[in-house]
Parts: C-alpha cells; structure tokens; sequence
C-alpha cells in the first residue's frame, strides 16, 4: 500500500486534483504546460503496464496545455477546468480522435462531433489526455488491447467495464476521468481502485455520443480522487440537452455549495437485508467505522428497509440485454463475426428473451423504484458498501467472475443518483469503497455526505507504488469458457430465424445466459398479475 501523501515531493503534480492544479496556475507556481508534460512522461514510465489508456493524445494536449497558459498570462477568470487533464472512456466519442469501444465492428469510428459531456468539459477548459481502456461494448471481453492491471497490486482486477479510467487516475495518470455506468460500471472500478465514481441522476448528464449499451440505465459520470472534483466536473458536464431525448429539464445547482464540513441535521439511511449481507470482514468493519465517523459529523443514522434490494439482478440483466440487442440488432446481422465472442454471446442472448419476461422485469422495476422512493421518504441518503469483497487476483476474476453490480445495480434500475469514495483498506491493502445513494435531482445531498465524511478521513490520501512491469494473465484468461450443457432448441430456431450469424459455442454460450435469465426472473413471479404497471420512467420521486 502507498504512504500517505505529507508534503510536495518529487512526482506530487500527479496526484494535485484540479482545484489544486488551478490554484497553482493562478499564482504562475506551476503551468498546464508543465502538467501535460510530467503526466504524459509518467504515463510513458508506468503505463505499458497498467493498459489504462488505449491512446494517448499528447500532440492535442501539448497544444491545449499551451492555449491554457495563455488564458492564466491574460489575467481574468477563465473556465473552471482550464488547464485540467481529463482522459475519456474509449464509449464516448471525441471529434477527432478515434474511439474504438475495444471493437473491430464500425462503431468503432473517429467521430465528427464530440459526445455532449465532453464537449462540455471542454469548454469549461479541460485539456484532452486520452482515451481509457474498456471491455468491448462496457460488457465483453478486452482481447484488442489487453486488461487493466489495478495500481494498488498489478496482479489485481481493476473492476468493470471503466476499469481504465479508474486505474488512470488511482495512479496518478490524469486527475480526472470519464466513465459510463449501467449496472456500476463507474463506482465497482473507483471501489477496486480507491478513487470516487460518480453517477448522477439519470438524465441530468446527456447520454449524446456515448456509444449505448441499455438506453434506459446508461449514465456518464466523473471519476477523481477527490469529491471536490467530481463536485467541478458534474457542473461542467451536466444540464439539459435537447439532443439526448432522455436529458432531463432541470436546473443544476451550484454542487460547489453542498461542499460543508458537518452534517448537522443529515439524516443517513442504513438499508438492512442485502446491504449488510456477506461482507467481507474488513468491508464490514470499514463500513461500520464509516457510520461511527458520520454520526460522529452530526448526522443521524437510521436502518431502514430494501426487502427487494437483493433480488435485482435478473431484472437488470434482462433488461439490459434486452436493449442492447435492440441496438445492436442490425450490426449483429452484418457484423456479428467482428465482435468478440463474450461481447457477441451477451448482446445477442438479449434476442432470446421472452415478451412476458421483458414485461415482467419492467413492473418489477417500477415495483422498486417505489420501494426505494418510500423507504428514502424520511432520509436525505442511503449508505451502502458499494461492494462486498476487495478486489481479487486478474486470474481469479477470470475464472470466477465477481458480481461487481451486487450494491449498484439498483441504482440504475431506479435512476437514483450515488456515487462511491474510499472507506478503508483491507490487510493487504485492497481499497474498500463506500456508497452514498441520494434522491432524484438531489445529488447536493450525496455530495454534502461525501465530501464531510472525505475531509474526516485519510483514505484519499493514500497512493499505490506502481510498477513498471505488470504479470501477464494465463494464455487462455482473457478467453470465455464454453458454457456447458446443449444448446436450447428455441435459441436454434430463433437465431436461424433472425439470421444472427451464431456458431455452435455462442449459442450454446447464450443457452446458458438465457436459462440462468429465466430461472432467476421465474423466482420473482408472482401468483397473481402485480398491482404496478411499468412506467413511463422509472424515477419514482
């Protein structure tokens, strides 16, 4: 495990965050062009071994970096971000530069326009670093540019699919990184690697360029290694945005106000049930310390009831390939054999998914989103672990698959916003993350939460000591195994009948992933037709 951070030494530009960066180029201490230069240098030094960028983009950094000391020399206020490294999920498209979704079919593609979050953060002056590592489509496989190796341990996972984003800024690559979220694919890769992940309400940041995987649960958030941070870039990338059809009309507040060192009159939420469930003794123990620490900050802690909190993950699986075939339908057909076989196998068993499933995984979505809205009537927050375990070894993962949407997922099924900061270490010094879950539109609360609990802690002090080699995985890792059993004759039929280009191992793949689909949503049925019909939206407020 890293020391902590106790003063300005040698390679400390690293690990400034951007409120820190800004106050030095105020006072001319340090420039934007020094920065991109130290960063680029560390990334050439250290990340041929963590992956966490695809692309680096130093000729379009050195050229901002330039513009952005000539902002500071003309005096006045320039943007909040000027001069500020930003990396991008390599789902997000930047004009100009290639954005590849770790893909070989065409939407992998060098856009002509930017996605609207990061064309907003560019205006607010942020300078373009690069683009970040993730699995194919934020769901398969990483077999083009390899894994991400997590900065605190290389022979650890990195998490979900914006693994790269959240390694880069654990180790001090860039202060400030992009990621998309569908089921936790910011917050469970910020909890492995000890940095926050954001994700706000959905439709408070438009989804307008980022390549889709589940239009109904996809958000684009921040990750930083400080709230503060998250708190600038949620300002910057937020607001409504007549492109997105989802973009939410609702005013963004100043986030920078929630930003209080006490919680006088807060009143946190503690689910029982699911959330308190099979924790690890050090994320048990890390959890109950950080509630001693919020009350010990003047908030008020209450249990409060999520019966249905464990059961969602049929639901979000059903729904979410659901939508990603319906997307991915077309390029299926005249691709499919460009996609890699875990990427193929997942989008396409969403073709295999029955009308009275789908229909039943929407009411049971509804269902939730008033469950959750009645149990957080009386609170301002929920706090949760955001994972049960630390981060496990790559080979592990590989041959055993986490469930890394086990604390998230229900917070996209519902819309709700919640974001993961550091709580702890286990004893081998594995990051622990804490998730702090608000109501719609009211990301004020969950970041007055964070940012109080941040300023009584040390954990975001802590930094990883990097490598310059990271130990390769097994030959056969970044391969998926075959599932066992035969193949479904419906799924036969359909994929003829759909003229999906499916070989024996992806169908048998998808009998697999449709049969384990229709037991769990079968344990959910009820005896009678359920008192909710499915919504319109699923934000229950």
């Amino acid at each position: 495990m890293g020391g902590l951070d106790e003063g300005m030494m040698d390679g400390d530009v690293a690990y400034m965050g951007a409120s820190e960066l800004r106050a030095a180029y105020r006072t001319r201490s340090l420039s934007p062009v020094e920065v991109v230069e130290a960063l680029l240098d560390r990334i050439d030094t250290y990340d041929g071994a963590y992956r966490s960028h695809v692309r680096v983009c130093a000729d379009t950094a050195r050229a901002q970096a330039r513009a952005a000391e000539d902002a500071f020399s003309r005096g006045g206020e320039p943007p909040p971000l000027t001069g500020v490294p930003v990396s991008h999920k390599d789902n997000l498209w930047t004009r100009g530069v290639h954005t590849g979704v770790h893909s070989r079919t065409s939407f992998a593609c060098v856009p002509t326009e930017s996605a609207t979050a990061v064309a907003r953060l560019h205006a607010a002056g942020a300078i373009l670093l690069g683009k970040t590592n993730t699995t194919e489509f934020a769901c398969g496989d990483q077999l083009e540019h390899g894994d991400t190796p997590n900065p605190w341990d290389a022979h650890l996972y990195s998490g979900a699919s914006s693994a790269g984003s959240a390694s880069a800024v654990a180790a001090g690559f860039v202060p400030l990184a992009t990621g998309s979220d569908t089921g936790g694919s910011i917050r469970a890769p910020a909890a492995l690697c000890g940095v926050v992940g954001v994700k706000a309400t959905y439709g408070r940041v438009s989804r307008r360029g980022l390549v889709p995987l589940s239009w109904s649960m996809d958000h684009v958030g921040p990750m930083t290694r400080r709230v503060e941070d998250a708190a600038l870039m949620l300002q910057a990338m937020a607001g409504h945005d007549p492109s997105d059809p989802t973009s939410a009309r609702v005013a963004v507040p100043d986030f920078g106000d929630a930003l209080r060192d006490d919680l006088d009159g807060v009143r946190v939420g503690v689910p029982l049930g699911h959330y308190r469930e099979g924790l690890e003794p050090a994320v048990a123990a890390a959890f109950e310390a950080s509630l001693e620490v919020l009350r010990s900050l003047g908030a008020r802690i209450d249990d409060v009831a999520l019966p249905s909190a464990g059961r969602l993950a049929p639901v979000a699986g059903i729904l979410t390939m659901w939508e990603a075939f319906v997307l991915h339908a077309a390029t299926l057909r005249s691709e499919g054999r460009r996609y890699g076989p875990k990427a193929r196998a997942h989008i396409a068993s969403g073709a295999f998914q029955s009308a009275a499933d789908v229909g039943l995984a929407m009411q049971l979505r509804t269902r939730w989103a008033y469950e959750l809205a009645s149990a957080m009537s009386d609170v301002d927050v929920l706090v949760t672990p955001t994972l049960p375990f630390t981060a496990l070894t790559r080979d592990a993962w590989v041959d055993a698959p986490p469930d890394t949407s086990w604390g998230t997922r229900a917070f996209n099924l519902s819309g709700r916003p919640a974001m993961t900061l550091p709580c702890g270490f286990d004893e081998r010094g594995r990051p622990i993350g804490l998730q702090v879950t608000a109501r719609a539109f009211d990301e004020h609360s969950m970041f007055r939460v964070a940012h109080a609990f941040e300023g009584a802690t040390p954990w975001h002090r802590y930094r990883p000591t990097l490598v310059d080699a990271a130990p390769p995985l097994r030959a056969d890792a970044m391969m998926p195994s075959v599932a066992r059993g035969p193949v479904l004759d419906e799924v036969r039929v359909e994929a003829e009948r759909q003229d999906l280009p499916l070989d024996d191992t992806d169908l048998a793949r998808i009998s697999g992933l449709v049969a384990r689909a229709r037991e769990g949503i079968a344990t959910l049925r009820t005896g009678s037709t359920l008192d909710v019909e499915p919504g319109p939206t699923f934000v229950a407020t």
